[in-house]
């Protein structure tokens, strides 16, 4: 039983990218089929998990962008810390339905980021909104979509080397 519950989790994860469900964007493996001429704003959001040590916003709040159409724009991230630190991005679109129609061409969420002490990174994304939910009769009001990042550290960079978690005090034989 235990087994199932702990398998379920990466088997829901997988599902919501997939679909698109909770507002997961999906991966865009083809190109849109068009532009169209309905425009929606797209507003850019970042947060920071409590504990790490970054700092950043969106190179845009906010822009007009027309469904179909391949935009790049990107978030500038500061390490303010006074060690390497690496951290992945989760992110979601709102409203939550619409997900399914928010297409990731290329995007630092999808690995890991690694910044030394006071780096600071521009992180680009590039993205369309599926010119499929014009056809969707639950869209047809839709005039905004918010994209929002949370970084989180991963917990490979809390770790240190062996030598440096080694007490000089203590006798090796």
């Amino acid at each position: 039983m235990v087994g199932a519950a702990y398998a379920a989790v990466p088997f829901y994860n997988w599902f919501c990218r997939v679909t698109g469900l909770n507002g997961t964007p999906q991966i865009a493996t083809a190109a849109p089929s068009g532009i169209l001429a309905r425009e929606v704003a797209v507003r850019f959001d970042l947060n920071i998990a409590p504990g790490l040590s970054w700092k950043g916003e969106p190179d845009d709040t906010e822009m007009t962008v027309k469904i179909g159409d391949i935009i790049t724009t990107a978030y500038r991230i500061t390490n303010v810390s006074d060690r390497t630190v690496t951290a992945q991005a989760a992110y979601n679109v709102t409203p939550l339905t619409a997900g399914g129609y928010f297409q990731k061409i290329n995007c630092f969420c999808f690995t890991d980021q690694t910044l030394a002490p006071g780096e600071t990174r521009e992180m680009p994304v590039v993205f369309y909104v599926d010119p499929a939910l014009d056809r969707d009769a639950e869209f047809d009001g839709l005039n905004a979509i918010t994209l929002s990042y949370t970084f989180y550290e991963t917990p490979t960079s809390k770790l240190r080397p062996l030598a440096a978690r080694s007490d000089p005090t203590i006798a090796r034989p």
